[in-house]
């Protein structure tokens, strides 16, 4: 009988080592493919092509019509610092929709819009002055500037949209590029506000606030009793801000919610008689328009790699978040308000819905052909690990600072704070918001369409909030090179 070495027990043990590891990952991996019952009840039934298809054709003549639930117009001014984008934009839009005077309008922001649907009316005679967030002296020389003589009397409403967005970062050492941008330049506009005389004060927070971040690597006792991994699904609600205090950094999925968790605190603890401040907190996704993350990156891909087709989320049109903003400052002019000093979380009046909910409507309806490579979660989970890590080498040894290669293209987002963000959130709805996602589909289709409507062209390139970030990042110390010198339209 063969008698077995050390070295033979050490071979076998690494093989069952290997063996027990391999499914314990593969145990990981059908978790985190999966859909806990709770979730499955709450959620929107499929998509069906032919009902897609029914509404699409219903919105060529039909649009949807935000304005309908608008509350009345009110004679004041106003700015949007970050009317360039997709919230601040549908804000803008829906003031002059409902009335407003472009020259009562004022845009502050680092860029002027993509947006298509300001190249005509009287979105185009908006003011817009180019500026810097983060310098409290562009902000109150933007804050400053004069008014047309016609509304240059009339109290002044100041909606806040500006933000970066970096959802996967979570390492305190990339944390002061979202901390200056969203803490400090939110408190600049604050104080820009205070000292140009405004009374009402809207800001756009997030409803990412509230998400705890994942624990997939499950407990042996846990994984026996088959449960599911801790945070796998959360409610978007605003618990955490009522009588709690601010949670530490590391029990926020990211940096991103750390810093407008950190924000919206300073903003409700503005408000006071004169001063009415308060924040909107758009349910985790917000889609709208070909620049955003939700629907308007996987409209820009051929081919969208993800792990997160089953994932069922509350999303929020830019639109309802611009008129839950328009609502919100009508709340803030009433005598009595119980609404100021506190946040609010909005979505879609849906069901929540899958993300193959949306992916099924991007292939049924797009001009440009859309597939999609599912990708294993778990496999995923541990590259995420691996780029976080090697990401973070050069901050922890700066010797090594220009001499190891950075991770980029899409994997550079690939962090273990991304799947955070990829469980199931669900927030309160009421009704279907499939014409939503349509109509957003039916635009990208109109600016894609071929000559006299035949074929379609190339994918067009647009800056999304994820690009933007990096874009502004790369500029270094922006003070030194954005000035409130950009065109004014209305006041030219």
């Amino acid at each position: 009988m063969k008698e077995y070495t050390l070295l033979d027990w050490l071979t076998v043990g690494a093989y069952v080592a290997v063996a027990l590891l391999v499914a314990y990952l593969a145990r990981i991996n059908y978790l985190l493919k999966g859909t806990p019952e709770e979730v499955q009840k709450l959620t929107d039934s499929p998509w069906q092509p032919a009902k897609l298809k029914e509404i699409y054709e219903k919105l060529r003549t039909h649009p949807v019509d935000y304005t309908a639930n608008l509350p009345p117009r009110q004679s004041r001014r106003y700015i949007v610092t970050g009317g360039s984008g997709l919230v601040g934009g549908f804000i803008v839009l829906q003031l002059l929709a409902r009335g407003t005077p472009p020259q009562s309008i004022r845009i502050i922001d680092i860029r002027k819009t993509e947006r298509s649907d300001f190249k005509t009316g009287p979105a185009t005679k908006v003011g817009f002055v180019q500026t810097d967030i983060t310098s409290r002296e562009s902000v109150r020389a933007a804050f400053g500037r004069e008014w047309h003589p016609s509304v240059s009397r009339l109290p002044l409403t100041v909606f806040h949209t500006a933000a970066v967005i970096i959802p996967s970062d979570r390492s305190k050492f990339v944390y002061a590029f979202p901390e200056r941008v969203n803490v400090a330049g939110t408190q600049n506009v604050l104080d820009a506000a205070e000292a140009a005389g405004a009374d009402i004060v809207s800001v756009t927070s997030s409803a990412s606030i509230a998400i705890r971040p994942i624990e997939p690597f499950v407990g042996l006792g846990r994984l026996l009793l088959g449960e599911w991994p801790r945070y796998f699904w959360q409610v978007l609600d605003c618990r955490d801000f009522f009588g709690k205090p601010l949670r530490p950094h590391e029990e926020f999925f990211g940096n991103y919610p750390a810093t407008k968790a950190v924000a919206e605190r300073a903003v409700c603890a503005a408000s006071r008689d004169g001063f009415r401040t308060g924040c909107i907190r758009p349910a985790n996704g917000v889609y709208g328009s070909p620049a955003d993350n939700i629907l308007g990156d996987p409209l820009a891909r051929a081919v969208m790699p993800t792990w997160a087709t089953h994932i069922v989320q509350s999303f929020v049109h830019g639109a309802n978040v611009a008129v839950a903003h328009l609502h919100h400052e009508a709340a803030l002019l009433r005598p009595d308000c119980p609404q100021a000093g506190r946040p609010f979380v909005v979505t879609d009046p849906n069901p929540p819905i899958a993300y193959d909910h949306m992916y099924t409507a991007i292939r049924t309806l797009s001009i440009h052909p859309f597939m999609v490579l599912p990708l294993p979660p778990a496999v995923m989970l541990l590259m995420a690990h691996a780029i976080e890590w090697w990401s973070v080498l050069p901050y922890k040894f700066p010797s090594l600072k220009g001499v190891i290669p950075a991770v980029r293209g899409d994997a550079r987002y690939l962090k273990p704070g991304l799947f955070s963000i990829c469980t199931h959130l669900v927030a309160t709805n009421d009704e279907a918001a499939r014409p939503g996602m349509v109509q957003e589909i039916l635009e990208w289709n109109v600016e894609h369409a071929g000559e006299n409507g035949q074929g379609y062209i190339a994918r067009k390139a647009y800056t999304t909030s994820v690009s933007l970030a990096d874009h502004i990042q790369k500029l270094g110390t922006l003070s030194n090179t954005i000035t409130t010198s950009g065109r004014y339209t209305s006041e030219e």
